[in-house]
């Protein structure tokens, strides 16, 4: 039976949002002695979909997307199986089933809402599962989905309220489109599918569709994974590409419409020579970007600042303009918008409000990596963020193309793996960013995040000895710089 809430408390801390960051503070805060209260809503997506405790990270982002992308390199693997001997049966004979997917992902998602839920019971640490709005600085008003009120006032608000998919204003979008929302919990297979936007959530989505079986199409407005490495961006599309994924380059769409068959026409414009083109889908799946939710919380009235655009706040080391108001996670202005950087910096602030400690968060050198088939780990800085602040004289690229050995057996496509280290070119060669495509590239770049924090350069790097024969010691055999001009691919396994 859940406890029974006050109607009118304060709180030393009120978490407002239930998602990665806003937990992490709020345990770490009670840990130390706060009393806690933490607000949790999640307002039906325009499909309906609604989800539980733990935010986007656990419901409708990183864990489904990667149960999801994993589902989809298990049919690789199947294939790759009959090279090394397994006998399985016709090609026809193997299918995936959608259904059986998605329920193991939902139930998976479901077992990890009911645990955050039991940690909160017991940290003694009071939830409300409701939307909260500001009244004044210093105090929220909580209506439950009963309809019931509670008004809560507290010495500190942390807003975690994170972020949600924009749609375009364009016609149908909204009546006929899904997002990232709306995905994982289909009931029905996707079928063919438009993905429009080529951000990291677009591929990611479109690349793991593809490789369950699903016609797959990506329309990129400008460029692919903008903010990332625009090489390896291309070779991410290449690859995918290969695997059979279709791109509409320098595309916007203009409408959608629903035939009396239910799929859907998607007309679109190619910016290039202005010509309009159309299509029939399955479905329609918008990846443009996510917008703040701090309209819906009515910051303005706290006395918060925003960007108009974004609805992001502007914070120093977490600090909103309004003394006692902190923000944590993706609703933060220019920060990175990943699951650990909010649990980490949620367990700093806590630290700093109920501790008197001093460490900051660092958002540099934050390691990520986008789940593509062949998947893309990057630590630090891009080619052209290097070049724009140091000067193309002033750094070095080391680069090499390299052949998993696990492929070679099946004689699967290696020309897209790939491995780049950016540095300065003055010694010691401080490592500015590396950058991984190949398997497991999440798995290789997160023991190199660890180096570049302890101020990584080349000779360490290449003074290391590998582990043979993994994806990882590419790494440490790179020796090759763009700048000499040599060939890049690989001469030899063992030399």
């Amino acid at each position: 039976m859940p406890p029974i809430l006050p109607s009118n408390a304060h709180y030393d801390l009120v978490v407002i949002g239930g998602g990665s960051g806003g937990l992490a503070c709020g345990k770490e805060a009670v840990q130390l002695g706060a009393k806690v209260a933490v607000l949790d809503y999640v307002s039906p997506s325009p499909r309906g979909t609604v989800w539980g405790l733990g935010g986007t990270c656990v419901n409708v982002g990183c864990i489904p997307k990667k149960l999801m992308h994993q589902a989809s390199l298990l049919g690789e693997a199947i294939v790759d199986a009959r090279a090394y001997g397994w006998v399985l049966p016709e090609a026809n004979a193997i299918k995936h089933d959608w259904r059986v997917l998605r329920e193991a992902v939902q139930n998976h998602i479901k077992s990890v809402n009911w645990v955050t839920r039991v940690q909160l019971r017991d940290k003694k640490i009071d939830y409300y599962n409701g939307h909260g709005q500001f009244e004044n600085p210093c105090t929220v008003k909580v209506v439950m989905k009963n309809g019931k009120e509670h008004t809560l006032t507290a010495s500190h608000f942390v807003i975690a309220v994170g972020g949600r998919p924009r749609y375009p204003d364009i016609p149908g979008a909204l009546q006929y489109g899904i997002t990232s929302d709306d995905l994982f919990s289909l009931e029905n297979p996707p079928g063919k599918t438009l993905v429009v936007g080529a951000g990291y959530i677009g591929l990611e989505c479109a690349g793991f569709l593809n490789g369950l079986g699903y016609d797959a199409t990506v329309m990129v407005r400008s460029v692919p994974l903008r903010g990332f490495d625009q090489q390896i961006a291309g070779i991410v599309v290449d690859e995918m590409k290969s695997k059979g994924v279709t791109f509409l380059m320098k595309c916007i769409p203009l409408s959608v419409e629903k035939k009396g068959d239910g799929k859907f026409l998607v007309s679109w414009t190619n910016t290039t020579d202005q010509s309009t083109h159309s299509d029939i889908f399955d479905t329609v799946l918008f990846a443009v970007g996510r917008k703040a939710l701090t309209k819906e919380l009515n910051v303005e009235v706290a006395g918060v600042k925003t960007v108009s655009e974004s609805g992001k706040i502007i914070a120093e080391n977490e600090q909103t303009n309004v003394k006692h108001i902190f923000a944590v996670g993706d609703v933060l202005h220019e920060k990175p918008e990943l699951t650990p950087v909010a649990i980490q910096a949620g367990k700093l602030l806590a630290q700093r409000i109920f501790n008197n400690s001093k460490v900051q968060m660092d958002y540099e050198n934050v390691a990520t990596t986008v789940f593509t088939p062949l998947e893309y780990g990057t630590v630090g800085i891009s080619e052209e963020a290097a070049i724009k602040k140091y000067g193309e004289d002033e750094i070095e690229v080391f680069h090499a193309f390299y052949k998993p050995t696990e492929f070679s057996v099946p004689q699967r496509n290696v020309k897209n793996c790939y491995a780049k280290v950016i540095s300065k070119r003055d010694d010691p060669q401080k490592v500015l960013g590396l950058h991984f495509v190949g398997p497991q590239a999440g798995e290789v770049i997160q023991g190199f995040a660890t180096a570049m924090k302890c101020g990584l350069t080349m000779n360490q790097l290449q003074s290391t000895v590998g582990i043979h024969p993994t994806v990882a010691e590419e790494f440490t055999r790179i020796y090759i710089t763009k700048r000499s001009g040599e060939d890049p691919n690989p001469q030899s396994c063992c030399s």
